[in-house]
């Protein structure tokens, strides 16, 4: 069966929205767990195999089907259902899952917009009019000239580069405007992908919006399948999912098809440095094949690569210069206090932070800084202000969200507390992210669970965390500081640390600057 909207008993399901609705009321709902329900949907009553599952809703994700059975739970809760009394998704045992009854089109409503909310509309024809584009109705004949089309899509990509919010918002409604009349624009659709995906990762908006920009880039693929543009904006949509492997399948495959795409080589090199592949991290930032000056967050990604091998004096003068060169440049406004804050100066620390935020960065990562730094200082109240912005910037995240409720006015219960670490357990089935681990560390302590906050951080160094700095600094782990497993986990930390230095400095690409430190 083939739609756009599906009735599943009491629910609406909006796939191009990717928006569920129950008696008008919208669900919590989006990342992985819509794809899966959408591609049920797209099956009717038909049982799903945990195959088929894995290679349509994962690939090219390498998973088995314990992730599929944590997905499925995960989206049972969110819709409500009862696992043992199932009423929109069954278990066939042995078999796969099944729609729990006939899904059905869903009545088209009335529609006086089309594509795009209403306010997205007005802002595009504002801004179209602002570029000089003779066009005076919402609409665009289908015989405008393709040079004022061409004319569009340039001015959103401009936009688009300028690395800011607002402009962000721009290029969006310029891209959604574009596919009125072009629905299968391939440039249009990566071009409103990546700023989807820019949403969630930079401007800390929800997980659903790099959902949908997954899926705007595998429409792409469906009709290109080696378009190497598509491969990489659904590498970053899945990077912005909390999907490692998927992440770097896609920039790895982009970067395979097209040599040339630096971006797409940084941000898996990104991701490499996640997993612990420092010296692969470094080599693949370093093997720029254009202007290195392009790529915005390459210089912070090398200095973060450098700091986490012990090059500490050559990655303070990245971050430094970085921070006082550009200003308007996130990744700079972030790394630049983080590094202070990791290598014990929190005075100079928290001048960055609040210099970062006067550049208008407004960053759950930064709110959350400045929550540790009072804590390093004893203000508490000071830190229960800090952590709830980090929330409200960005509801959907774990580490503000648990933060923001253990440094609340009034504590949570211990029932509370478990509950939450039960939650993070099941999110930990499917995010490979090493840092995530922190968050379970955190809540075991507020329990007074050393031995699990012990096991979480060792989980992370296992799966590759590598900042030991910020381990010894960060006031949220200091009760573990001491403990034989603490310190256990340090050490390992700069036993593999060591190796990839000693990888870096062997290897014929290794900058002199790098050398001369021995």
């Amino acid at each position: 069966m083939a739609g756009d909207r599906y009735r599943l008993l009491d629910l609406l399901v909006d796939i191009p929205g990717q928006r569920v609705e129950r008696d008008g009321r919208v669900l919590d709902l989006g990342g992985l767990s819509f794809q899966l329900l959408a591609y049920l949907l797209a099956q009717g009553q038909r049982v799903v195999s945990f195959d088929e599952l894995i290679g349509q809703v994962w690939s090219p994700a390498v998973v088995n089907e314990e992730t599929v059975t944590q997905r499925v739970r995960l989206l049972r809760q969110s819709l409500g259902d009862d696992a043992r009394r199932p009423r929109y998704i069954r278990s066939v045992r042995g078999q796969g899952y099944q729609l729990g009854a006939a899904p059905v089109p869903a009545e088209e409503p009335v529609r006086i917009r089309t594509h795009m909310p209403w306010p997205a509309v007005l802002a595009a024809v504002v801004l179209v009019l602002g570029t000089g584009l003779a066009w005076h109705v919402v609409r665009t004949p289908r015989d405008a000239p393709r040079t004022a089309a061409q004319e569009l899509l340039d001015r959103a990509a401009w936009y688009a580069g300028m690395g800011q919010r607002d402009n962000d918002e721009r290029a969006i409604a310029l891209y959604e405007r574009a596919l009125v009349d072009a629905p299968d624009d391939s440039r249009a659709l990566l071009g409103l992908s990546r700023r989807y995906s820019a949403r969630t990762c930079l401007y800390n908006a929800g997980y659903e919006w790099a959902g949908r920009a997954q899926m705007l880039a595998e429409r792409v693929l469906r009709a290109s399948p080696n378009d190497p543009q598509a491969w990489s904006a659904v590498g970053y949509a899945r990077d912005c999912e909390g999907d490692l492997p998927g992440a770097i399948a896609g920039y790895e495959r982009a970067v395979l098809l097209d040599p040339t795409d630096d971006a797409s080589r940084a941000s898996a090199a990104y991701l490499y440095q996640e997993q612990g592949r420092l010296a692969d991290a470094l080599r693949a930032n370093l093997d720029m094949r254009g202007d290195p000056s392009k790529v915005r967050f390459r210089d912070i990604a090398v200095a973060r690569e450098l700091e986490l091998m012990g090059f500490t004096d050559a990655a303070e003068a990245r971050f430094r210069r970085s921070f006082l060169l550009t200003p308007d440049n996130v990744f700079a406004n972030i790394g630049w206090p983080a590094f202070l804050f990791a290598h014990a100066r929190p005075d100079e620390a928290r001048a960055a932070v609040a210099e970062a935020q006067a550049h208008g960065t407004k960053r759950t990562e930064l709110a959350q800084l400045a929550g540790e730094l009072a804590l390093v200082r004893g203000d508490r109240a000071a830190a229960t202000v800090a952590f709830a912005e980090a929330k409200a910037l960005r509801p959907d995240a774990g580490m503000p969200a648990t933060l923001a409720a253990l440094y609340a006015e009034t504590p949570p219960s211990p029932e509370w507390i478990d509950e939450r670490i039960a939650q993070v357990r099941a999110r930990l089935v499917d995010n490979a992210w090493p840092p995530a681990r922190l968050e379970l560390a955190v809540l075991a302590i507020a329990r007074g669970d050393r031995r699990t906050a012990i096991a979480a951080i060792q989980g992370a160094v296992d799966a590759g965390y590598r900042d030991a700095a910020y381990l010894r600094t960060t006031p949220l782990l200091a009760n573990l500081r001491g403990e034989a497993g603490f310190e256990a986990a340090l050490a390992a930390i700069e036993r593999r640390v060591t190796a990839e230095r000693q990888r870096v400095l062997d290897a014929p690409w290794c900058p002199p600057e790098l050398k001369a430190t021995l």
